[in-house]
């Protein structure tokens, strides 16, 4: 590989007249500066990231931790994060944790051994259980859609309790009276925060609030799938659901379909995420817009803030926007009471 060593010695020059050459410094004249860039493009002269890390400090990597990449959610935030970071000439390393909360501070810890500059980690099952580590770290770190309970130093999420509000108020504005809640059983801060949404509807429409129209499934299709079979046996099934993301809704649609029931004759379905299969979904299913794109780049955003040693707001939150499909209609005729 072509050295600073070789370029210097071909245009006559030190080697630290090169190196400043090659960063556009002031200090070197201009014709001399063309001279030497001229040299290193005929050369083939790339610039070492590992030398330029050693005198900068910085490595211009960012650490990524995300539950799947198999999740569409979890591209749309990824392209997101990755959009402002290659504007700013940083290279993103990607891990996953499959929501295993040793796995991902064993991510985090690997990070912080490669030396990044920062790390963001998504749908995070650790949470405000970083702060201890963060003086010990020395590397920033930023949350996104946080799921385990309590504050953490700097996040960026979707207002969950809002989403379930609109979700649950649009229901119940179609006239429905038994609105049936899919959840997710891992006790996640979404998900908790989601059903207080909707419960606090219930409540203000007068419809209350009956337990058996809560069940809940693991936040994919066939975990929806599953828990909307539980609701639809009960003696009086629901007439609408609001799904903790639109993976349940997708497997509960499936469920209503397969008890020969339609969709939104028998069922209506609200699901949450707003993916790209949402709009393709039969029929095309009504949810919660996450502004996923929007949290990936913000998210990227703040970090480098951080980095430039900035103080940007300590937790962004977001609004979700109802998203009317063909899922969602008035209740069938002899059940709207």
């Amino acid at each position: 590989m072509v050295s600073i060593k070789d370029i210097a010695r071909a245009a006559h020059v030190s080697h630290s007249t090169v190196s400043r050459a090659l960063r556009n410094s002031p200090l070197v004249n201009s014709e001399t500066s063309a001279i030497i860039r001229k040299i290193a493009d005929e050369q083939g002269y790339t610039v070492s990231a590992v030398g330029r890390s050693l005198v900068t400090r910085r490595t211009n990597t960012i650490g990524v931790v995300v539950t799947s990449i198999a999740n569409p959610f979890v591209g749309e935030i990824v392209n997101g994060i990755e959009e402002v970071a290659l504007a700013h000439d940083y290279s993103l390393f990607l891990a996953t944790c499959h929501a295993d909360p040793v796995r991902e501070v064993r991510a985090v810890r690997s990070f912080q051994e490669r030396r990044v500059d920062g790390i963001l980690v998504n749908s995070s099952r650790v949470g405000a259980l970083y702060l201890p580590l963060l003086e010990e770290m020395r590397v920033p770190i930023l949350l996104i859609n946080n799921q385990h309970p309590g504050e953490f130093v700097h996040s960026v999420s979707i207002d969950n309790l809002n989403a379930g509000r609109v979700a649950a108020r649009h229901l119940a504005e179609l006239g429905h009276k038994r609105i049936g809640y899919l959840g997710n059983r891992f006790g996640l801060q979404a998900d908790m925060e989601r059903f207080s949404g909707y419960r606090q509807i219930l409540e203000e429409a007068d419809i209350g609030f009956q337990p058996e129209l809560v069940a809940h499934g693991d936040g994919r299709p066939e975990g929806g799938m599953s828990a909307m079979e539980r609701l639809l046996a009960l003696p009086e099934p629901p007439t609408a659901v609001f799904c903790y993301n639109d993976m349940e809704a997708i497997g509960a649609l499936r469920a209503i379909r397969e008890h020969g029931l339609t969709v939104p004759g028998d069922v209506s379905v609200v699901g949450l995420d707003d993916l790209f299969l949402a709009s393709y979904t039969d029929p095309p299913l009504t949810t919660i817009q996450q502004p996923k794109h929007q949290m990936g780049r913000l998210a990227a955003e703040i970090l480098l803030q951080l980095l430039s040693g900035e103080k940007p707001d300590s937790h962004v939150t977001l609004v979700g926007k109802l998203i009317v499909r063909q899922t969602t209609a008035p209740p069938p005729a002899g059940r709207r009471t």
